[in-house]
């Protein structure tokens, strides 16, 4: 086989890309972003979690309203929800709407304060970006499209992004399922 048909089995990363999203002298960039977002999700998880009608023994008639809303907008020819997501709304998640009011306002809190600590960066952007996308598909626009844009920065960042935070020391302990930590490695105890 000659060396142009060999397969690529890697690729090298770009330059411009290395320093944006692995180098940590852009770690401030990334916890400006980070303390923005994780506010935003404290702050929307807190006005739930104190609130009887998102939670509590009451929880789910603000996602009632909130599900109900977005099924409206699953009709017409050019529906802002698409059906599938509509069905996903109506049978799973009206019937269950107190269960998953506690899991969306406790969800918001942990993702902003894991944002705000830099504790698990990566896997926080995710999730929040998973809540985005459920609230984008819902029909609401409001800020996620913003909040989403950073989280998936945030994603492709997540080595550096919580450097300056508690994934500095986390991380290396734990490692990657690539590169196990401290804690998972052979030579523990050595």
């Amino acid at each position: 086989m000659s060396k142009r048909s060999e397969a690529v089995t890697s690729l090298p990363e770009p330059p411009v890309s290395k320093f944006i999203f692995g180098d940590t002298r852009l770690s401030i960039i990334w916890l400006l972003l980070r303390l923005y977002l994780g506010w935003e999700w404290v702050q929307a998880g807190w006005e739930k979690i104190t609130n009887p009608v998102w939670f509590g023994p009451t929880a789910g008639g603000a996602l009632v309203g909130f599900v109900q809303g977005a099924l409206k907008k699953s009709a017409g020819a050019h529906p802002d929800v698409s059906g599938w997501y509509a069905v996903w709304l109506k049978d799973v998640v009206l019937p269950n709407a107190n269960f998953f009011s506690h899991i969306v306002a406790f969800g918001e809190v942990a993702v902003g304060i894991a944002l705000i600590l830099g504790l698990f960066t990566g896997i926080a952007a995710f999730l929040g970006a998973t809540m985005n996308m459920n609230y984008l598909f819902a029909g609401t626009v409001s800020i996620n499209p913003i909040m989403m844009l950073v989280e998936l920065f945030i994603i492709l960042a997540w080595r550096v992004a919580g450097w300056i935070g508690l994934d500095r020391w986390v991380l290396p302990m734990l490692g990657t399922p690539w590169k196990p930590g401290f804690f998972f490695s052979s030579g523990k105890g050595k």
